[in-house]
């Protein structure tokens, strides 16, 4: 469908420390491999999605989220004649920056930052990762992405200007990234929508006809199917709809992307890079059912007063804990107290919380103020 806008690897900018072609796999697939063989990566297993373990063991945590990502983006690039490896290393990578204890504790990190004049965005947290953190070769640090896969991640989110983020100046601020790249916000939109749908239905905290309530595109879909399925359980009958759900999320945005591709008129990658927006995207029908989600989730499930004592505890304990290595980076473990004699500690501090799974963080509390109450 849109094979002339596939980044073609042969014109990657490279890497920051060149190396030799591998005799088999491509760079793109090189990167994915790498970023699958991180610690980052593996971390992200024992870091929340939006329920904290201990409710259920078949709730999403940060890793198999990241998995659902990578399936819709790779599927999404297939069809619209994409590069698949360069997708699927973004869709892998896109998440590495989380800290511990979600969005939340994304937020309260960036609170503590503020208070020196700085901040924390997790895209930004993921390229400090993959550019030095990460030390598993002993010729470069940290993994020696391809420009395209780094840009990418830096793009994630949004875009930016010359200037607005001088930390990013190197990342062709002002351009768009490749279409490969932007897959990866939608994709994101589509999996953590019809997953954490899953995960509160799955917890009892709505029935599925308060979705369709709340989404009117839900509502021909939960008709068919109790019209095709009328002897199935609630249960069955929900996850039949939300598959029907994903396949409807992911057509329109397949269908959306191809359509403005067209409307713009682009005939390859540097088309792509110069246009004033981002030709991936949603049809508009897909766009409204996910606004709904969104809403509805946020009301019915984010908000809800089971999640906010997790939340309240959570960043309490990633207060406290950044005030206590703040007051005296000696606290640090090595390497981090060394590397706070010389960066600004508050920088260290936030790294090295950053870099904690959950349960780590909650040890590492532990350690500094004793065990915490019970709810």
């Amino acid at each position: 469908m849109l094979a002339r806008l596939r980044f073609p690897a042969s014109q990657s900018r490279g890497r920051e420390y060149p190396e030799p072609a591998h005799r088999y796999r491509s760079a793109f697939q090189r990167d994915r491999d790498r970023i699958v063989h991180s610690r980052a990566f593996r971390r992200l297993e024992a870091k929340m999605q939006v329920f904290a373990p201990g409710i259920s063991d078949h709730f999403r945590n940060r890793l198999t989220h990241t998995i659902e990502v990578s399936q819709i983006a790779r599927t999404a690039a297939r069809v619209l004649a994409l590069d698949e490896d360069l997708t699927e290393a973004l869709a892998l990578a896109h998440d590495i920056g989380h800290p511990p204890f979600a969005h939340a504790g994304e937020e309260e990190l960036n609170r503590q930052m503020r208070r020196y004049g700085d901040g924390f965005d997790h895209n930004l947290h993921a390229l400090r990762i993959v550019e030095s953190f990460e030390q598993r070769y002993a010729r470069f640090p940290g993994l020696n992405l391809t420009f395209e896969v780094r840009e990418g991640m830096a793009k994630h989110s949004h875009d930016f200007e010359p200037g607005e983020q001088p930390e990013l100046d190197a990342y062709l601020p002002g351009l768009r990234p490749v279409l490969e790249a932007q897959l990866i916000d939608l994709a994101d939109e589509i999996a953590y929508n019809a997953a954490d749908l899953d995960d509160a239905f799955s917890a009892g905290m709505f029935p599925a006809g308060e979705i369709a309530d709340c989404v009117p595109q839900y509502v021909a879909i939960l008709e068919t199917v109790e019209t095709q399925f009328p002897g199935a359980s609630a249960r069955e009958q929900f996850h039949e709809a939300l598959r029907q759900l994903i396949d409807a999320l992911v057509s329109g945005m397949i269908a959306g992307t191809a359509a403005n591709a067209e409307r713009a008129g682009v005939a390859d990658v540097e088309a792509v890079r110069n246009l004033p927006y981002r030709v991936a995207a949603f049809t508009d029908e897909t766009a409204a059912a996910s606004r709904a989600l969104k809403d509805f989730l946020f009301s019915r499930v984010y908000a809800a007063p089971a999640l906010a004592e997790d939340r309240r505890r959570s960043v309490a304990m990633i207060a406290e804990l950044f005030a206590y290595f703040v007051e005296d980076p000696r606290r640090l473990p090595d390497p981090y107290a060394a590397l706070a004699e010389t960066a600004p500690p508050h920088r260290v501090v936030c790294d090295y919380i950053a870099g904690m799974t959950d349960a780590f963080c909650r040890r590492t509390h532990e350690q500094a103020f004793g065990p915490t109450p019970a709810a």
